[in-house]
């Protein structure tokens, strides 16, 4: 073994143990925030609330999400995000915990939605992702960034599933309870995180301030065109993730559809987001983007055209999980390729709150206006016209480095 080969082995052991343990947050984070779908029917058929009630604490715990996140990334890129994530556990697993035995409407908004909206940003597998993307070249950036992004998604495929099942044998309240437990295995990975306060590639982390982060940031035209499109990820995905199991149970179908579907998605997306991962370290991430929102509209517009049966259904989601959070690779490699990585959590944070405020409305308008109509239909083609109007957002977006990373300041 060369010295050079000497020199490399440790360092490689280590960026393999930040990646296993950035993962692990992302499997568990959003593998249970992801599940919370499945209790639409239970909760309010036994606290006999309407889907607009639940639907609004769920619309809330996303915008809490998008809000908290700019701040969770700046404390991250500040202090580190081994702390910040291990916090933002305590405060997950206390917002489930609140779920449970909420027993007003307000009770559950401020523990389903205020509360654990606040623990799912301070434990968003963005902050993991941007802690992946400071140990690994940028070479291979964009393929860390998808892989991380699989994680989340391999979550969904297990804790969908697992969620209804118990569900069915042991009741929703319980069901949350087991939760709360597995929100707390968040920690130890957190710790296990470099705590390096953002500080990349031996440059001064000095050079640049946040406030001067996000001015620049603020000023460069594809950051809005990527912030405007983003808004349109969370509308999407927000609105399937809670509404797919009640979509399903309205069409006839037994609850273990929507659990499949929902499964499915996850199972797909590690496909897709990979995908996108190894398709952004070659061709232009702002063209790929324009392509997956496109056909998000397509499947949408098929989806309603066809026969509602479960084949359908399965292929609706095998097709939507290849699209799902394959944006989230590429929209971080924007960022991190036109501003460096010093910020990153903070600026990826203010273009996902944007992401969450589509989340918002797509939660709550399908929980609305299913009240008000009687169908989930409306939001669909809101669905498809917003996947387009996302499609040619992206299409203008500059990914060139800023001069000042080709000076060595990130």
């Amino acid at each position: 073994m060369t010295a050079a080969t000497q020199e490399q082995s440790p360092r490689t052991g280590f960026v393999m143990f930040v990646i296993f343990a950035a993962c692990m947050i992302a499997v568990i984070g959003f593998g249970l925030r992801s599940s919370f779908g499945l209790f639409l029917e239970p909760i309010t058929e036994m606290r006999n609330w309407s889907r607009s009630t639940f639907s609004l604490a769920l619309a809330t715990q996303n915008l809490c999400w998008g809000l908290g996140l700019p701040f969770a990334g700046a404390l991250a890129d500040r202090f580190g995000p081994a702390r910040v994530i291990a916090l933002g556990a305590m405060i997950y697993a206390a917002g489930i915990w609140g779920m449970a035995t909420a027993d007003t409407t307000t009770m559950f908004h401020l523990f389903a939605g205020v509360l654990t909206g606040v623990g799912v940003a301070f434990t968003a597998f963005t902050l993991a992702l941007a802690a992946m993307a400071r140990v690994v070249g940028p070479e291979r950036r964009s393929l860390a960034l998808g892989l991380g992004t699989a994680a989340g998604s391999f979550g969904q495929v297990i804790f969908s599933p697992i969620s209804q099942q118990f569900i069915s044998n042991y009741g929703w309240q319980q069901a949350l309870w087991i939760f709360v437990g597995v929100a707390m295995l968040i920690i130890p990975f957190a710790m296990a995180l470099p705590n390096d306060k953002g500080a990349a590639s031996g440059v001064a982390a000095a050079e640049q301030t946040i406030g001067q982060a996000l001015r620049e940031a603020l000023s460069h035209q594809g950051y809005i065109l990527l912030t405007i499109g983003f808004f349109v990820c969370g509308f999407h995905v927000a609105f399937i993730t809670v509404h797919m199991p009640a979509y399903v149970r309205d069409l006839g179908l037994g609850p273990e559809v929507g659990a499949y579907c929902l499964s499915l998605i996850g199972l797909f997306n590690i496909v897709g987001s990979l995908g996108s991962g190894a398709i952004g370290q070659r061709y232009p991430k702002h063209i790929s983007l324009s392509a997956i929102y496109l056909l998000r509209a397509i499947a949408i517009a098929v989806l309603l055209a066809a026969p509602k049966t479960t084949l359908t259904l399965y292929i609706f989601s095998a097709v939507m999980g290849l699209l799902w959070l394959s944006t989230v690779p590429l929209t971080t490699g924007i960022v991190a390729q036109v501003f460096g990585v010093r910020y990153m959590a903070t600026l990826f944070g203010v273009v996902f709150l944007s992401h969450q405020i589509g989340s918002f409305l797509g939660v709550f308008l399908g929980g609305y206006l299913h009240d008000t109509t009687g169908s989930y239909d409306p939001i669909w083609y809101a669905g498809i016209v917003l996947g387009v109007l996302a499609a040619l957002v992206h299409w203008p977006i500059n990914e060139k480095p800023l001069a000042r990373l080709a000076e060595g300041t990130t």
